[in-house]
């Protein structure tokens, strides 16, 4: 699927510091933990907690955030609809990466084991 320019600068230039919140609202309100939700985060990204902290509390936009991100070499089995785009299909690589980040804390929320959230050979 594709985006528009605006759409996808419109996310490159948003701030990971302002997003953050919303996933932890998200992932507790249904009863997972803030310590599943990062470990959702360091599978996809290679960020470990306090990398995390570091990057809110510098703001870093999602550009930056995912430009220093070592994404997992099984992130290509992150398939399926979030915010109206299959994710599989958006050709910027990321709007890709941001929806593949917003699919995973979506699958934590919606109480998916974690052993299927975290797609490796042994999971499929």
């Amino acid at each position: 699927m594709t985006s528009t320019a605006h759409h996808d600068e419109r996310i490159a230039k948003m701030t990971f510091a302002s997003v953050y919140p919303h996933y932890v609202t998200k992932v507790e309100k249904k009863g997972r933990t803030t310590e599943e939700l990062h470990q959702v985060i360091e599978w996809l990204t290679g960020y470990d907690e306090e990398t995390l902290k570091v990057l809110i509390r510098d703001k870093v936009t999602f550009e930056t955030f995912f430009k220093t991100a070592t994404l997992n070499p099984n992130v290509h089995l992150i398939t399926g609809v979030i915010c109206g785009y299959r994710v599989e299909e958006i050709e910027n690589p990321l709007t890709q990466q941001v929806r593949y980040l917003d699919k995973l804390v979506d699958e934590l929320a919606k109480g998916r084991k974690m052993e299927k959230i975290l797609r490796g050979p042994e999971n499929r």
